[in-house]
């Protein structure tokens, strides 16, 4: 999970939301990706897709070897759940937990999709992950409330 925080903060040196993720396989990191959607004005460019398409590639298959596992410093979306699940990645593993509300991580990895299931842990080194977004969103959020204070000065002038 250290190596998912890191690229996330590679993510967030770029101006994207810090989301990290990692496919280990014989534990060793085969693929790292992070939150790439503002940069390439993709709604599917969540850090667990590019990270699985990178061990594709690497393994050129879309289905991963058995024993692969994905480290993501968020919960996955319904969205990436489903490319874990359609690429057979044997395990995730989550930092923060989705305060949203829209979590399907469980009942997706429990569906009986593809003849696959995918063992889920969340909460793995949860503070640190869940610290890196909350820093991000407070920051954006400063950001807006000092752009829409100046905005306004300078129509007051």
């Amino acid at each position: 999970m250290r190596q998912a925080i890191k690229i996330a903060k590679k993510g967030l040196s770029e101006g994207e939301v810090p989301i990290g993720a990692v496919v280990v396989y014989e534990d060793k990191v085969v693929a790292k990706g992070y939150n790439r959607r503002a940069r390439l004005q993709l709604a599917s460019a969540h850090a667990e897709m590019m990270a699985i398409d990178k061990a594709c590639k690497k393994f050129h298959s879309w289905r991963l070897p058995e024993t692969c596992e994905l480290y993501v410093t968020l919960e996955p979306c319904p969205m990436c759940m489903g490319a874990c699940l359609n690429a057979r990645v044997d395990k995730v593993y989550f930092g923060a937990y989705e305060q949203k509300g829209r979590s399907l991580t469980d009942a997706l990895a429990e569906a009986n999709l593809l003849n696959h299931k995918t063992e889920v842990v969340g909460g793995v080194l949860e503070k640190e992950c869940s610290a890196l977004l909350t820093e991000f969103f407070s920051a954006m959020r400063q950001k807006q409330k000092e752009e829409k204070l100046k905005k306004k000065e300078e129509t007051e002038i």
